[in-house]
This record gives structure tokens, sequence and C-alpha cells, in this order.
């Protein structure tokens, strides 16, 4: 059921030796995308977010499709072939072969909806060879990954996030993926009337000892799938795990900082009511001075000629008044106005001492208020981490993991496909 992929050969850019090229405008072509122009759509800004966060120029990725194609973990994409009966009883040119295409037809067109995480790229029906068969090639993916690329290509995620957990030992999610989707061509079948009929496998007609040896191989490939399962499982509960005490130590650092902050808000704010009381000490000792001061320079801050009285028609008197008394008097005027603006300025000092240390005290309370929440958070996000703990040991963790993987792709999936739509918009706009 599932092949290597020829896209050229499916599109029918050349025949093979089994094609009639006569019957070629019977085929069907549901798309034929280029995979590079897939891979853009998928994964570029995937590849952006991985690429600005590598602080090494030679772990950076130039090219995803590239590194998948060469790489040897994953296929840059997969096909699935399907076909209803043999050239004896679906022959292309007879009416039940029209009938296999019209079958084959209703699974395609349902195909994407029912697999969101396997993108199709390419998917032939091909009516010009013995027996109709449907050709369907894809990309397989997932998202909110956590190594590398967090969108990126993987048949073993992709296939879990529809459901299929594999696990077993004779079982992987892409055997359980198969079987379902021959499950679902059958239930198609038998809307149009025919059963499928399941025939034996062909393992009863190998020798005893080469049936031994597959299921050795299946056996230890089994184990091996098991095994590459729990270090993904592993490292993943890992990452989780060091991402929540990250964020409660960050927490607890913001909660210290906080503390730190109030306590020398608090500081200021006492050395602050300090000076308040000092200043306020100052004024009230003064203040009955000052008001004599002000009746003083109120009294003689008028015309010299208006204060002091003539000294009569004697000579010295006059040379009294002019060289001695009015001199005087000024001087007293200047003092007394100098203390006086003296006076004002310890006054607006005070007043703006006032204001600090009401600024102070909203500080600490906003502070306070602060570390409160912060501790408020923490205790929350404690409560989460047990609460995960608790579905963990009720559902088990392949359970919670396959859930929100699942729920990842599908969000994943949607994303893809409203940005998609948006850019189809956007071209026909322009």
């Amino acid at each position: 059921m599932t092949g290597k992929g020829s896209v050229n050969h499916n599109s029918r850019k050349f025949h093979a030796k089994n094609t009639d090229p006569k019957r070629s405008h019977w085929n069907v072509e549901y798309c034929n995308q280029d995979i590079r122009e897939v891979y853009h759509e998928l994964f570029d800004e995937a590849l952006d977010r991985y690429n600005s966060k590598q602080t090494r120029k030679d772990r950076k990725i130039e090219d995803y499709y590239e590194k998948i194609r060469s790489g040897k973990q994953e296929k840059p994409f997969h096909e699935i072939i399907l076909q209803i009966g043999d050239k004896n009883n679906m022959g292309a040119t007879t009416k039940e072969g029209q009938m296999a295409a019209r079958i084959l037809d209703v699974y395609m067109k349902d195909f994407q909806r029912r697999n969101p995480t396997l993108r199709v790229f390419s998917a032939h029906l091909h009516m010009d060879e013995a027996t109709p068969h449907l050709h369907i090639d894809f990309v397989p993916y997932t998202t909110g990954s956590k190594r590398g690329l967090d969108t990126r290509v993987s048949l073993k995620q992709a296939l879990s996030a529809l459901g299929f957990k594999g696990g077993t030992r004779m079982e992987t999610e892409l055997n359980q993926w198969v079987a379902a989707e021959k499950q679902k061509l059958a239930s198609i079948m038998l809307e149009h009337g025919i059963e499928w009929e399941q025939k034996g496998t062909h393992e009863k007609h190998l020798s005893l000892l080469d049936f031994e040896k597959q299921e050795r191989a299946k056996e230890v490939a089994a184990l091996e799938e098991q095994k590459a399962d729990l270090e993904e499982h592993n490292a993943t509960m890992q990452e989780v795990n060091e991402k929540w005490l990250d964020h409660l130590k960050n927490i607890e650092q913001d909660i210290s900082s906080a503390r730190e902050s109030w306590k020398e808000a608090d500081k200021k704010a006492e050395h602050a009511k300090k000076n308040v009381a000092q200043y306020e000490k100052k004024l009230t000792e003064i203040a009955p001075m000052v008001k004599e001061m002000e009746r003083f320079a109120e009294k003689y801050s008028a015309d010299p000629e208006e204060v002091l009285p003539e000294a009569g028609t004697l000579e010295t008197g006059k040379t009294y008044r002019e060289k001695k008394a009015k001199p005087l008097i000024k001087k007293i005027v200047v003092v007394l106005r100098s203390v006086y603006r003296a006076y004002l300025d310890l006054s607006r000092k005070f007043s703006d001492m006032q204001k600090s240390y009401d600024r102070a005290l909203s500080k600490v309370d906003s502070l306070t208020a602060r570390v409160d929440e912060l501790w408020s958070e923490n205790k929350v996000l404690r409560e989460k981490l047990g609460d995960l703990n608790r579905v963990e040991r009720a559902l088990g963790r392949d359970t919670v993991k396959t859930i929100v993987q699942r729920e990842k792709s599908v969000e994943g999936a949607q994303r893809i496909q409203n940005q998609e739509r948006k850019r189809k918009i956007d071209r026909g706009g322009r």
C-alpha cells in the first residue's frame, strides 16, 4: 500500500512500459505542486524562528528541504498507493474498473480533511494501466516541537497527532494508520456494493526459518521504536519540567527583587519622614520670629523721611539723620527681607520634602501589592504543575502527551491553512 514515490511518473512526464498512452487522458490529477513550494509554505516561518536563536553560523539551516533530503532520519515525503481488485476483476477498461475509479475518487476527496498533518502535494488516479489505482504523495509534519524547528517533518509525530500511538510489538503508527485507511476505503466500497475480501498474508508461504527471521526483525524494529519513543518522551518531559522550574525560579527572583525594592523604598520613606519632622520642628520654632520680622519689615520698609523725625534747625541733627539713622534703617530692612526670603525657601523645601515622602509611601504600597501578586502567581503555577503531574499519573504520560501533541498539530494545521488562505487573498487583490 505504501510506495517509494515517483512524482514524475505519477504526473506522466514519462511513460513506463506498463502504461497505455492512449488512455492517459482518462487519468485524474487532483494536485501536482512543487515539493519545494510546499516546504516553504510549511516550514519557512519555523526555520526563521530556529535560525534567529542560533549563535553559531554552522548551526543555522540554509535549506530545510535539502537537509531532510540528504539526511537519514526522515524522508522528504511519503506515498500511499491504493488499488481495488486486480486486472482480472477490476480491469481499467471494464465497467467494474470504472466503478473502482469512482470509489477511489470519493476516497481521495476526503483524504486531506481526514489527515490534516499529512500535507498532500501530488495526487493522481491512473486509468492507463491494467487496474485503476491512486497515488497520494504527502509531507508529514508536526507543530509545537521542542527540538529543532518547532514545525518540522516527522511521520511518527504527524500520525501520533491523528491518534495512532503505535508501540505494540507488531504495530507501528504507520501500520495502524495504513490499516485505518484500508478500513475507510472498504467502507466506501461497501456503499457501492463491493465487499473487501481480505486474503491471507504471504507469511504462510515462507519457510519456517525465514518466517522466524522476519518475526525477529519485526521485534527488533518494534523495540527500537519503543526505545526511540521513550527517549523522545523523556526529553520532552525533561524540557517541560525545566520550563516550569525556570518559570518558578524567575518568579521567585522577581519576588526577591521586589522585596529588596520594597525594603529600599521603606528606608527612603523612613528617612523622608525624619527629614519632614526636622523641617516641621524648625518651622514651628521660627514661625513666631518670622511673623515679628514681617511686622518690622513692613514698618521699616516705608520712606525713611516718614519714619525719622526732623532734628530741628540744628545742623548736628540733620547730620545724624542723613549719615547715621537712614543708613542703619536701610541695613535693617535688607536684613529683615533676607531673613524672610530664607524662611520662604525653607518653607518650599519643607513642601518638597512632604511630597517626596508621600511618593515614597505610595511606592511602598505599590511594591507591597506587587509582592502579594507575585506570591499568588507563584502559588497558582505550583498548583498547575501539581495538577499536571496528577493528570499524568491518572491517564498515563503517553496519553497526555498524545492529547497535547494532537491539539498542537490541529492548531498548527489550522494556522497554516489560514496563512495559505490569506496569501491567496493577497495575490487575488494584487
